[in-house]
């Protein structure tokens, strides 16, 4: 019995040495950075901003520069969203192209 326990042992050093070596690794890619944007973050700001300017949180002569900065902001979201959409705007055509082209024949 003596034997068994120094068996199990040996494993637990093991499996406690190759954690530490593959968590080490692993660490630095599963941390996003903090401080990144994501294109979902800037349709969240657009929102905030046009909530905030119906809402009436901003005086009339801070107007110019939140509308500049909302334009400017959906000028390039709407550079960035045409790449997203296609793949979309293509899954459903074949759809409605079936049913279309069934029906005719």
């Amino acid at each position: 019995m003596a034997t068994k326990k120094k068996n199990l042992k040996k494993p637990s050093k093991a499996t406690q040495s190759a954690p530490a070596t593959g968590t080490a690794t692993a660490q630095p890619q599963a941390q996003p950075d903090p401080t990144a944007l994501s294109i979902g973050d800037l349709k969240n700001l657009s929102t905030i901003l046009d909530v905030a300017s119906t809402r009436g949180a901003f005086k009339a002569n801070e107007m110019a520069g939140v509308g500049f900065l909302y334009n400017k902001l959906q000028a390039f979201l709407a550079k960035v969203a045409p790449e997203e959409k296609p793949a979309d705007a293509t899954a459903g055509a074949p759809t409605t192209v079936a049913p279309g082209t069934a029906g005719g024949k």
